[in-house]
């Protein structure tokens, strides 16, 4: 497992990284669970990414317990805030800054997190109090640096001219299927020592080739799946289907799985720190974790780029 880098920080996370958005603590058994956790250390993934708002904190309080006797220094652990946790807790006030982070510190049974992100950017509170408050956090040493997602360049630039602590990492949705942050956010970030850690980077599973066009989801897809399948709705479209099918042989060539060409796809980029990948079962986690390393040529990258035009 190679790793890298995060922006401006002291941290060095591997390059892929384990999620838990809609797995752990929600459409995952407990066993699953705790096997891909062990499978991710084994094959060398050190960042561990959740939320607050990952199955209404289910997804914390699990790998608070799955942690708990693993040496700190031997993991990453990133958690987010904004999204609503109650019908009053939402957003990024000073006082949900405080209490979403101390509560997330709680169920995730450290004393502090390695980065807090902001899971999107709040039009309701100033900015200046947020990243006060975030600051405030830093100082007070309940997390080492500060991070954020889906937050578009104005946004940013304007968190960068406050003199608080800066952030260190963006965490964008990015894959072949989704290329926008290449555009504005990549450049500025890249300029302002801001890492990316891209979240999707296989499109929900679309991009590991099991949809197959004009068939019926696999029975244990997460397109099936009454838990976890809800954001795909939609998304199965025939001829992004049809422009897989096409990586297919492209990946059989260079000896890799057509998730792992994707990563791969998504690692070539010097912008991007880490993919977080989500996983269901502990063989997944080791196929995926493969991608690390993996360097693609021009011509490469190319064949897959076309495949969907």
């Amino acid at each position: 497992m190679q790793k890298r880098k995060l922006g401006n920080s002291d941290l060095v996370v591997s390059e892929i990284a384990l999620g838990s958005w809609l797995t752990y603590g929600g459409g995952v058994t407990r066993g699953s669970a705790e096997a891909c956790v062990q499978r991710a250390f084994d094959v060398g993934i050190n960042f561990i990414d959740t939320a607050n708002v990952y199955s209404g904190g289910k997804a914390e309080s699990f790998l608070g317990e799955v942690l708990r006797d693993v040496p700190r220094d031997r993991y990453v652990l990133a958690t987010k805030l904004y999204f609503p946790m109650s019908p009053t807790d939402r957003g990024l006030s000073a006082a949900q800054v405080e209490k979403q982070l101390d509560l997330s510190l709680k169920r995730l049974r450290v004393d502090y997190v390695d980065l807090y992100q902001c899971h999107r950017y709040d039009t309701n509170t100033p900015l200046e109090e947020t990243m006060a408050a975030l600051d405030r956090a830093v100082k007070a040493g309940k997390t080492r640096w500060l991070g954020f997602s889906e937050w578009n360049a104005q946004q940013i630039a304007a968190s960068l001219k406050l003199p608080y602590t800066r952030f260190v990492s963006s965490q964008p949705q990015y894959s072949l299927l989704w290329r926008g942050p290449e555009a504005d956010v990549f450049p500025l970030c890249a300029q302002e020592g801001i890492g990316q850690i891209v979240w999707s980077p296989l499109a929900q599973g679309i991009l590991t080739g099991k949809y197959k066009p004009g068939a019926a989801p696999p029975a244990d897809s997460r397109a099936a799946s009454d838990a976890m399948g809800g954001f795909l709705q939609g998304r199965l479209d025939e001829k992004v289907l049809v422009g897989v099918e096409r990586l297919r042989p492209i990946a059989q060539e260079l000896g890799l799985s057509v998730a792992q060409l994707a990563l791969a796809w998504v690692l070539r980029k010097p912008e991007v720190t880490s993919a977080i990948i989500g996983a269901s079962r502990p063989e997944q986690v080791e196929e995926n974790a493969k991608a690390s390393g993996v360097k693609l040529s021009a011509e490469v990258v190319a064949k897959v780029e076309g495949a969907f035009r």
